[in-house]
């Protein structure tokens, strides 16, 4: 939706409501009202201005489509009235277990692809309103009017979205052209590689299938092999200095990680460019690698996740792999301040002093960072008075921000000294080690997240030979963790929602499930024999919460969850859910202290 694309709406799962929670046409009715109503919601909350009213979905202009897409059927009100199928009829194919003969008659491909064509904008409508919002570069220059009017016959820019991996093609690059064509055996730029590479086939995508063709233009989607620097988000043209595209953002981390290894080291070859080419499809998996001994660890947004990720290893690549149990990704943070009490940092050979001031930064200030509305990164001079002004629309002083020295996921570093000789030459290495204590915290090496360091007063050698790296990023990183554990330190743990609709009979099971696993249940909306559980649960208390919901509700229960961010760790968990992630890691069950950091 920020990014200016029309919605159209699928509600999926129809069947289980009809066979399984057993409702009326009438209750049913009623569940579309309110699952259109929260959706049209998030469309008026999220669309552009000018489209917030036109894109709201409805069923009865064919916007919403309803089916089951396990058993193959779908169905809008346009398409009742041209297949002649009734509410009723749905209903009877699903109590009579009939579903194939009424995936027959409404095949949900048909449908999904009628409701595109009829509701969904061409790319002469939508890239004038689309490219603005998705790319940075001059709108008066030749290639911005050639990507607005979608001109075949301009330089071409693409956008991947996609790498999947074919086992006679190897990657296989799918985007779509907004200006220009692409023809076989073309050189084209993946902007930001050092030179040009071959397109060796070019296709049509037609469903799943690659149609190759001699040629695509601009508005379709294509296909491409041979682009061995495309991944998912990477910009392809024909000029190396076109400006790229806004890259692909997520906003939700990885929480959970497992280990993954192939069962044969004969595969090991084969698993790793397999593990290359799924870092490049999915943006929102991180995978790093032992080259030695082929052990992987695959980070995602959940348990869900992972095991698709490593069945698409197994079924897509035959590779068979040992997956360890799920590991839980926690964040460390400080709960307090340790405002006029700064933790001085001193370098090994103990002629440089750092002295180092954190905090929590507000809540709001978090979400804006994570949702990409600051830039990551060390901050440019030039910048800085522009920095300044966005912290303060968030309540944070102005001109102490525009001494910013650099922002690094959801963590600031603010220079606040005056007048310091010399500090400016160690700039890039008090920011290497600030870096380095946001990837590995002091209680148990997790990434920091949500806080503000400020150097407050520095004491340097003289001479710049006594403050070069081995001295400034020590005592650096020692006074940011010193500063860390005085400001008092805490875990941070990814939370879940979770929305469970069962038949009343089984409600008492599934709100027992919940709360036995540290869950708070926040609503439980009631229509007629059927009650929705909206629960927030740790995500290190839903490992096998599916397969237990399913036991507990006799398989009456349907579900779905969401990532909501990070709560912090109760504190009687804290000793033992740090002891068990530093034996993990290799390192002593207990932190250091914070006299640790001051030797």
């Amino acid at each position: 939706l920020k990014e200016k694309v029309k919605p159209v709406l699928f509600i999926n799962k129809v069947d289980r409501l009809i066979n399984e929670l057993q409702v009326t046409p009438e209750d049913m009715m009623e569940r579309f009202k309110e699952t259109i109503a929260k959706v049209n919601k998030l469309i008026r909350q999220f669309a552009p201005e000018e489209f917030k009213k036109a894109w709201q979905v409805s069923v009865a202009d064919g916007t919403v489509a309803f089916g089951s897409a396990y058993h193959n059927w779908g169905i809008t009100v346009p398409y009742m009235a041209k297949s002649g199928i009734s509410f009723k009829d749905i209903f009877e194919y699903c109590h009579d277990e009939n579903q194939k003969d009424l995936a027959k008659k409404a095949p949900v491909h048909e449908v999904l692809l009628d409701m595109a064509v009829h509701k969904l904008p061409g790319p002469v409508e939508a890239q004038p309103y689309r490219i603005p919002n998705i790319w940075t570069g001059d709108m008066e220059s030749p290639i911005a009017k050639a990507m607005l009017t979608c001109d075949p016959n301009a330089e071409l820019t693409m956008m991947i979205t996609k790498i999947w991996m074919d086992q006679h093609a190897g990657e296989v690059a799918v985007g779509r052209i907004y200006s220009g064509s692409i023809n076989q055996g073309e050189s084209i730029y993946a902007i930001g590689a050092a030179k040009p590479e071959r397109v060796q086939q070019v296709s049509m995508m037609v469903g799943g299938d690659r149609i190759p063709v001699p040629k695509v233009v601009a508005g379709n989607i294509a296909a491409l092999t041979g682009i061995r620097s495309a991944a998912a988000g990477v910009t392809l043209s024909s000029d190396p200095e076109f400006t790229p595209f806004e890259a692909i953002r997520h906003y939700s981390d990885p929480v959970v990680t497992v280990a993954v290894e192939p069962k044969s080291m004969k595969d090991l070859p084969k698993f790793i460019d397999a593990l290359r080419s799924l870092a490049k499809s999915d943006a929102s998996l991180q995978v790093t690698t032992n080259q030695e001994t082929g052990e992987a660890l695959l980070a995602g947004m959940g348990e869900l996740h992972l095991e698709i990720t490593t069945y698409r290893i197994e079924e897509e690549q035959n590779i068979k792999v040992n997956v360890s149990p799920p590991i839980v990704v926690y964040r460390e943070s400080v709960e307090g301040n340790n405002h006029g009490r700064p933790f001085e940092g001193k370098s090994p050979n103990r002629h440089n002093r750092f002295m180092m001031e954190c905090e929590a930064l507000p809540l709001e200030v978090v979400s804006a960072l994570r949702d990409g509305k600051f830039k990551n990164g060390n901050v440019r001079p030039n910048d800085a008075k522009e920095l300044g002004r966005q912290f303060a629309e968030y309540g944070l002083d102005k001109d102490k921000m525009r001494k910013t020295y650099a922002i690094f996921g959801t963590n600031v570093l603010v220079n606040d000294t005056k007048g310091i000789q010399g500090l400016h030459e160690t700039k890039e290495l008090i920011i290497e080690a600030f870096n380095e204590v946001c990837k590995k915290g002091p209680v148990a090496d997790e990434p920091v997240m949500g806080m503000m360091v400020r150097l407050v007063d520095a004491k340097l050698h003289e001479d710049a030979i006594h403050r070069g790296p081995a001295q400034t990023i020590p005592a650096v990183r020692n006074g940011i963790k010193g500063a860390m554990m005085r400001a008092r330190t805490v875990l941070m743990e990814p939370m879940q929602r979770s929305h469970v609709s069962v038949p009343n009979d089984w409600l008492g099971q599934v709100t027992r499930e919940i709360s036995n696993r540290r869950g708070i249940i926040e609503d439980m909306p009631s229509e007629g024999e059927v009650t929705t559980v909206i629960g927030t649960l740790p995500v290190a208390e839903t490992f096998g919460f599916s397969n237990d919901i399913r036991a507990a509700s006799q398989g009456r229960a349907v579900w779905n969850s969401e990532n909501i961010g990070f709560d912090a760790l109760p504190p009687q968990l804290f000793a033992k859910v740090v002891g068990e992630i530093r034996t993990r890691k290799g390192l002593k069950p207990d932190p250091n202290p914070e006299s640790y950091y001051e030797e």
